[in-house]
């Protein structure tokens, strides 16, 4: 969800696997392609709120876009982009210092479903 002065301005969920594998579906890539085009001037103005810490890729687009705030609910020690934040190219790391990172902001409603997300991985992968 991305809000903009306490209002909702655009959704996104998961939507990997539904209604076919895409890997570049993740709730954020999906709720930045909602924003509508009259307030993308303001994505600087925008929190992003997630269930779990933002990948590599929809770290990098959280950048592209320009977004002023991440919150997240929690670590994502499998795939978040938390251990790579340190080590950006200098694009990138200019635009991640305009960026509040914060999170993990609920950890006990947020970790058991990190914990559900690893068993659909892990079933993906033994299923070829």
């Amino acid at each position: 969800m991305i809000s903009l002065g306490g209002k909702v301005v655009a959704e996104g969920k998961n939507s990997i696997w539904v209604p076919e594998w895409d890997a570049g579906r993740h709730a954020e890539m999906e709720a930045l392609r909602r924003v509508p085009p009259e307030l993308r001037p303001r994505l600087r103005e925008m929190t992003l709120y997630t269930t779990l810490e933002p990948c590599l890729m929809c770290a990098g687009a959280i950048l592209l876009h320009h977004v002023g705030r991440i919150v997240f609910g929690s670590f994502d020690s499998y795939g978040g982009a938390g251990s790579a934040l340190d080590h950006l190219s200098p694009y990138f790391e200019a635009e991640r210092v305009d960026v509040q990172w914060m999170g993990p902001a609920l950890p006990e409603e947020c970790d058991p479903l990190f914990e559900r997300v690893l068993v659909l991985v892990q079933a993906r992968r033994q299923s070829g």
